[in-house]
């Protein structure tokens, strides 16, 4: 028989933590200020170097980011599956600053989006004329990935960020 714990840190107590999100959004806060008990503010900066080549406008080789709470979103797709690709593109960004605004936060905390199509070659152009609506510079760091299948049968796209608070 394993017996209970009794002096936890931090860090072992959030590991206790069942992580039941309802597939929306896990937060995991491991503190917010340094050993000298300052408030560390959240700060993105965008990384440029001039050897690596930018995909698209709206395309950040990385993101220096510093604040001491995280964001997850986990994979959002769109409402309607049977919309035009366009309409579900929106749709899924609609849902990621959704999940952003109740947390408290915006476009503007987001350092990571990754984006996996069933069709990357059709969908990419779409994906890319659509976040422009929604990403502001600098643009988060991204990742899009060609899959076969998605979890949710007849789901063609699925989008999850990370955002600093």
């Amino acid at each position: 028989m394993t017996e209970k714990p009794t002096n936890l840190n931090r860090r072992d107590a959030i590991s206790l933590i069942p992580a039941v999100t309802g597939g929306t959004v896990l937060s995991v806060a491991l503190g917010s200020e340094n050993a000298r008990g300052e408030e560390i503010p959240a700060k993105r900066e965008g990384v440029y170097p001039d050897t690596v080549k930018s995909a698209s406008p709206t395309y950040s080789p990385a993101i220096l980011a510093q604040g001491s709470k995280l964001l997850f979103i986990s994979g959002q797709g769109p409402k309607d599956l049977s919309a035009d690709m366009e309409t579900q593109i929106r749709q899924t960004f609609e849902n990621i600053q959704t999940v952003l605004e109740t947390a408290g936060a915006g476009w503007e905390n987001v350092v990571l989006i990754r984006s996996f199509f069933i069709n990357l070659e059709r969908d990419m152009p779409i994906y890319r004329k659509v976040r422009e609506e929604f990403l502001v510079k600098p643009y988060p760091a991204s990742t899009a990935v060609g899959t076969t299948a998605l979890a949710v049968p007849g789901l063609e796209i699925e989008f999850e960020a990370t955002a600093i608070l």
